[in-house]
């Protein structure tokens, strides 16, 4: 492949290389580049346990190759469960962009070469964080069989509602947003429907969003300060409409902007598979105005079926899955959980789930204390077929804090609401799971459906 690093260029069998620092003299670590032109690494303690974490990253990050650097940045962010004795395998994925089932078989591809490397350790896992909790969701409802490839998950902050709902708080925000401050786009610039996210050819860049962003609100402003009263204003309406906090509001528009243009012009051919038909907004100064003003839009159903087989999940699994999520996550909110809650007992399986909630409020950075925590306990439950309860979990904690002191932050009692108390629902949008086993099945034998690699 030219220009890729010398690294990668025995395609398809690892190659030895400098750990990242953070494992240096602990293990031994390793990259390579699968069939499919994802490249991957690997890392194998000094004092190895026996089991992998293989690891499914979140975004979805744009563009339209391999990024050989991200899986040695996950390899250097997920260290602690090198740390803690677990060889990790994680893939860059094939290509940018949304594709979540193509995602599931570049992870699946990876752990399927560290076997034919390394062998067939005791127990494997996979790990999936944000938008790689879908991933490592949909992994486990593929390829996680019991006694299968897959012992145990474990889904941090996970976006765990699925494509064709996940989102719907960023439906919202475009056109909110577009309501108040009508300059994404101008009405000087070619017009394109919303759900777009962004025209085709546009060359707006992330930069130049933000600049739209401050020009409409303030948001960079201090309040009292260089903050115009009608910049207030739209601020307060967007925040207060759309439930999404200020300090992430630039990457939420960013989301709703230009991964809605991936979605739809790149995977989905130009078809929407957004609705915001029956949706009411409130909260505003003038709600009634807003409602009449907002620009609506009903989905394809080709297009909504395609987003739908490809990312949702029906919650038929079939081994231990243990789940970990900030309370105040300004990014996937953690109602996110209680769509992934709802969808396993519409499966009858929500037996195989146990959830656990920090006082945390990041999105990506919760403790490496808490990150150990986890792995151990989903060991222990695969282990003795023993569930833990989410006050054991947190009882466990101060001991892994002893080594990493990031702190233990569990709020064992915590339930959250319903993902409809945090996201407008459409009609039919309250029943869980999104997409049943019968559906996912029966869209199977449809020629084309999906998203394609």
């Amino acid at each position: 492949m030219p220009g890729a690093p010398s690294a990668y260029a025995d395609q398809g069998h690892p190659v030895s290389t400098d750990c990242p620092a953070s494992l240096a003299g602990t293990a031994t670590c390793y990259t390579g580049q699968d069939a499919n032109g994802a490249y991957y690494a690997m890392a194998i303690p000094k004092t190895w346990n026996g089991s992998l974490v293989v690891h499914a990253h979140g975004g979805p990050d744009l563009g339209d190759s391999s990024d050989p650097e991200r899986s040695v940045g996950d390899l250097d962010r997920w260290a602690v469960m090198v740390k803690e004795g677990y060889a990790w395998a994680g893939s860059s994925y094939r290509r940018g962009g949304y594709g979540t089932r193509m995602a599931v078989e570049d992870t699946e591809s990876v752990r399927r070469l560290f076997v034919g490397e390394f062998g067939r350790p005791k127990r494997t896992y996979v790990h999936g964080q944000s938008w790689g909790g879908d991933v490592a969701a949909k992994v486990v409802e593929t390829y996680g069989a019991k006694h299968g490839a897959y012992d145990g998950a474990l889904l941090t902050s996970g976006v765990l509602a699925g494509g064709s709902r996940g989102y719907d708080y960023r439906v919202d925000l475009r056109v909110v947003y577009q309501y108040y401050c009508q300059n994404h786009p101008r009405p000087t610039e070619p017009q394109y429907p919303l759900w777009k996210g962004l025209r085709a050819d546009s060359t707006m860049t992330t930069t130049g969003l933000r600049a739209r962003l401050q020009e409409c609100t303030g948001y960079e402003s201090p309040p009292a300060a260089e903050r115009t009263a009608l910049q207030q204003r739209n601020l307060d309406d967007i925040l207060a409409v759309t439930g999404i906090p200020e300090r992430t509001l630039e990457s939420h528009l960013r989301f709703a902007t230009f991964t809605f243009r991936d979605i739809v012009t790149n995977r989905l051919g130009g078809r929407n598979p957004f609705s915001n038909v029956g949706v009411r907004y409130s909260g505003s100064h003038d709600d009634k105005a807003l409602n009449a003003g907002v620009e609506r839009f009903t989905a394809d159903p080709t297009a909504a079926r395609d987003l739908s087989y490809d990312s949702d999940l029906t919650g038929k699994v079939s081994i231990p899955i243990l789940t970990m999520h900030a309370i105040d996550d300004p990014t996937a909110f953690v109602q996110h959980e209680s769509a992934y809650r709802a969808s396993l007992d519409g499966a009858h399986r929500g037996r195989y789930l146990v959830q656990t909630f920090t006082k945390e409020s990041e999105h990506s950075e919760l403790s490496n204390s808490e990150y150990a925590n986890s792995i151990a306990t989903l060991d222990k439950w695969v282990r003795t077929d023993r569930k833990p309860t989410p006050q054991a979990i947190a009882a466990t904690c101060p001991a892994f804090d002893r080594t990493y002191g990031t702190g233990c932050f569990y709020d064992a009692g915590f339930h959250p609401g319903p993902y409809a108390s945090r996201v407008n629902p459409r009609p039919g949008g309250l029943n869980w799971p999104a997409m049943t086993a019968v559906q996912e099945k029966s869209w199977s034998r449809i020629d084309g459906v999906g998203i394609a690699p």
